[in-house]
């Protein structure tokens, strides 16, 4: 992996003014939430939550986007569908439960926004659904039965994943698509409705007029809400930049594109993506013959850090998110073909596992490392993350199908607390000999690059409880804080990156 020749501080300032629009194109993590690919790491409608969305075209020109819902065991698709954002216009949508977990119950996505979909939400929205992984359905592309996975079949795996949009393409001004999607001019705020949202004129001029993108220039938002409880956890998508360099235009029917699909033809010399990453304020380079492998590199990390608060005295409690949003390309061996492959280690057969370390602080310098691991034990191994979600949560007291303190999530695994209140090193390096992201060149063609750890993104999220807020008052309350990270590497196999 390449080193940069700009310094620390010029690199600093490029990323902290300007994101990565004066570097050359390639795949990477825009720390300033601008990009051609949005990732919302969590959606769950348990616990009477629902989830809202925001994205939002910052540019003076159209996008396509594919909106791809995925459920937390595998990422496997509940569902998708195309969206025409015109010149600065924002999307908004919720997903909410249709009926109770005890009843069976799933998750739909509504939304009241008049921007265009292909096909319309309808105004009682879409539930999502489980051809995608019961073994019922069939891939448009191919035609081929799509097998179930040996995780859960029925609807109640819906109520909890997370988000992905991928820009297919910008849509320019006086095309046929411009003229349907952009709103008529109104005299309220809110503007108008598109001239013609109907699925089959987006489908028709879509293909003639989505071009190659030129800027990303999405950001997006994400919340939890619960109206009964007064909570709200709210988040920013991370942004992914630099992912195509040409257009990626699928039909709504389709189940392309994918993170699969990351390109930079006019870079790349010794693969198909090119990826940058800073690590210690350095930026450092890499080309990859998978596309996914370089969106996994801007993801990679080492360890993950974070606090929690569990004290009883406040009735808090801790969840966090930890979501590894590349990580079915890595061990679907249902769909993907080089699945098991690093840096994950099993195959999906209901599971997943990774072995990781826990390094539990107090607020007082107190440490403790947890061996054995998670309590209870998830699946085959202790101190093992199973899922493409998981929400860790901190219970001092808890049995195997207990959902977490926060969102009520069943992908669980726990962590019993060091004390009421610190924080956690959560290691994703050291686990089942080490995890590495191997197949990275340097641009020189010749020097072999491995990342340490494992593609990761999420949050912590704590919620208070006071009963003696004031007299016959009880407040309920929380935050939300996204994970820190370090990130580490080695040239030809075993030395650090230099």
């Amino acid at each position: 992996m390449k080193r940069n020749s700009l310094t620390t501080a010029v690199v600093a300032g490029i990323a902290g003014v300007a994101g990565f629009a004066g570097l050359a194109n390639a795949v990477d993590l825009n720390p300033d939430g601008l990009g051609q690919v949005l990732i919302y790491p969590y959606y769950t409608v348990n616990k009477n939550q629902d989830s809202l969305f925001t994205v939002v075209n910052t540019t003076g020109i159209g996008k396509a986007v594919k909106v791809r819902f995925l459920e937390g065991y595998n990422s496997r698709e509940v569902l998708d569908f195309n969206l025409f954002l015109s010149p600065h216009d924002v999307w908004t949508a919720s997903v909410s439960q249709t009926g109770d977990l005890a009843d069976g119950g799933g998750a739909k996505v509504s939304t009241a926004d008049k921007s265009c979909t292909s096909p319309t939400i309808p105004a009682g929205g879409v539930p999502f659904v489980t051809a995608g992984f019961d073994g019922t359905g069939q891939d448009p592309d191919t035609g081929v039965t799509i097998p179930a996975d040996g995780g859960p079949t029925d609807l109640t795996r819906t109520r909890e994943g997370y988000l992905e949009m991928i820009t297919m393409g910008d849509i320019p001004a006086g095309t046929a698509l411009a003229a349907d999607i952009t709103h008529s001019t109104s005299s309220t705020p809110d503007g108008g409705t598109p001239p013609d949202c109907s699925q089959g004129t987006l489908d028709a001029d879509a293909p003639g007029s989505v071009v190659a993108p030129t800027s990303g220039g999405l950001f997006g938002s994400g919340a939890i809400v619960n109206v009964g409880e007064g909570t709200f956890f709210s988040y920013n998508a991370d942004a992914i930049d630099g992912f195509t360099e040409i257009a990626l235009y699928h039909g709504t029917e389709s189940l392309q594109p994918s993170l699969q699909d990351a390109n930079n033809p006019s870079l790349v010399a010794t693969g198909i993506a090119r990826a940058f990453v800073f690590i210690n304020g350095q930026l450092l380079t890499a080309d990859y013959a998978f596309g996914v492998d370089a969106v996994s590199a801007v993801l990679m990390s080492d360890t993950l850090y974070n606090e929690f608060f569990v004290d009883p005295n406040f009735g808090a409690a801790t969840d966090w998110v930890v979501t590894f949003p590349t990580k079915r390309f890595y061990v679907d061996d249902n769909l993907y073909s080089r699945a098991p492959a690093a840096p994950f280690v099993e195959a999906f057969d209901g599971e997943s596992n990774v072995t990781v370390a826990i390094n539990l602080y107090d607020r007082e310098e107190g440490h403790t490392t947890r061996t054995g691991g998670f309590s209870p034990p998830v699946g085959t191994r202790p101190s093992s993350l199973p899922f493409e979600v998981n929400v860790i949560s901190f219970l001092t007291d808890t049995a195997a199908g207990d959902p977490s303190g926060v969102f009520g999530s069943f992908l669980r695994p726990n962590i019993p607390p060091y004390g009421t209140d610190g924080w956690l090193a959560l290691d994703l390096f050291s686990g089942d000999g080490g995890h590495r992201l191997p197949g990275g060149v340097e641009p020189d063609g010749v020097t072999a690059v491995t990342m340490n750890g494992l593609p990761a993104t999420g949050f912590m999220a704590y919620n208070v409880i006071n009963a003696n807020a004031n007299p016959g008052l009880l407040a309920n309350y929380g935050g939300l804080f996204r994970h820190r990270a370090s990130r580490s590497c080695t040239n030809g196999g075993t030395s650090p990156c230099s």
